[in-house]
């Protein structure tokens, strides 16, 4: 199990290394919630996602002769890409398998950082079988469920803390579970009264189901926008963290993420992808509501392809109207 000092190390190993990622508040967001909300922003950590404290807290870890051997990881992009910056830090070769509908930029980014991708077809294949197909003597390092990399994606919730002092709700992001695992062992640890809720799109709700069963549940291939969240189930040391230390998940349809991802980018002015808003979702469409709470919200991160975006929003735009323009249905006698 993962504990605080891990996570203490960690922030040891990154400092200097990762971005200390700004605190950013609205006034808008606070009066429309009626909280005073504090959004912690991974989208500007290096590689473009809190995924870049857990890769280099990893392999800063490794001996010098797996060093030699190399990196071996699967990863729909944004844990690609933070390895392959990890790796190019600090002189190790990466490998990574990739689905081969992953984002086209997020594929361009770790191959410009240095790495070799390898694709895959998900629909066909699964990416623990192609990674273990090629591992040979390489050290894979899973996007998830590993301790290194669970200690370091919650140095983002402590460093939040720090920052802006106890908080009376946490809100994050969660696919695999390794941030939301990570931020609740710090969360818990610094502002032990802190409510921590787990937030995923509700077309790939295995976490939620898994929480309120306590029985690993699994999903297939999810529809979702949310690329970073189609991961197949929660992790073997990441569910077991989610049950003692998290306490509620709550999922957001897709078009809730588009609305909030369109607010993010218009009212405060950064970029933020679909996986990225998935806590601000559960906040700013009602889905939680906490009046007068101090709330952190962590957004985790930034890497979407602008000509996909412009065309989501399009999408999304031209629903709203329609919906409008939707008569209403005669009311029953």
């Amino acid at each position: 199990m993962v504990a605080y000092s891990d996570i203490l190390a960690a922030a040891d190993r990154l400092a200097g290394i990762a971005h200390k990622t700004p605190v950013i508040t609205s006034r808008l967001v606070n009066h429309r919630t009626g909280a005073q909300v504090f959004f912690k922003c991974e989208n500007f950590q290096r590689s473009g996602s809190f995924k870049f404290r857990g890769a280099y807290n990893a392999m800063a870890q490794l001996s010098d002769e797996q060093k030699q051997r190399g990196v071996l990881a699967y990863s729909s992009g944004n844990h690609g890409q933070a390895l392959a910056l990890a790796g190019e830090l600090l002189d190790i070769p990466v490998t990574i398998v990739m689905p081969s509908d992953a984002p086209v930029v997020k594929k361009a980014a770790t191959e410009s950082y240095g790495a070799e991708v390898i694709t895959y077809n998900r629909a066909l294949q699964k990416r623990e079988d192609v990674a273990q197909s090629i591992l040979s003597d390489r050290i894979l390092i899973p996007p998830f469920d590993y301790e290194p990399v669970i200690a370091g994606q919650g140095t983002a919730a402590k460093e939040l803390i720090e920052e802006v002092g106890e908080l009376d709700v946490l809100l994050v992001c969660c696919g695999g579970g390794g941030l939301l695992s990570g931020c609740a062992i710090a969360t818990k640890h610094l502002a032990p009264n802190c409510q921590i809720i787990g937030v995923e799109p509700r077309q790939a709700d295995d976490a939620k189901r898994s929480f309120y069963s306590r029985t690993l549940q699994t999903v297939e291939n999810p529809n979702t926008i949310a690329d970073g969240a189609r991961t197949p189930a929660l992790g073997q040391l990441t569910f077991p963290i989610i049950l003692e230390r998290v306490d509620e998940m709550v999922t957001v349809s897709e078009a809730a993420i588009l609305r909030t991802m369109f607010f993010l980018w218009e009212r405060l002015k950064i970029v933020v992808e679909p996986t990225g808003v998935l806590a601000a979702a559960a906040l700013l469409e009602g889905i939680v509501s906490f009046p007068d709470a101090k709330i952190g919200v962590i957004i985790s991160g930034g890497n979407i392809d602008l000509k996909e975006a412009g065309k989501l929003f399009t999408k999304a735009n031209a629903r709203e109207k329609a919906t409008r323009r939707r008569p209403l249905a005669p009311e029953m006698s």
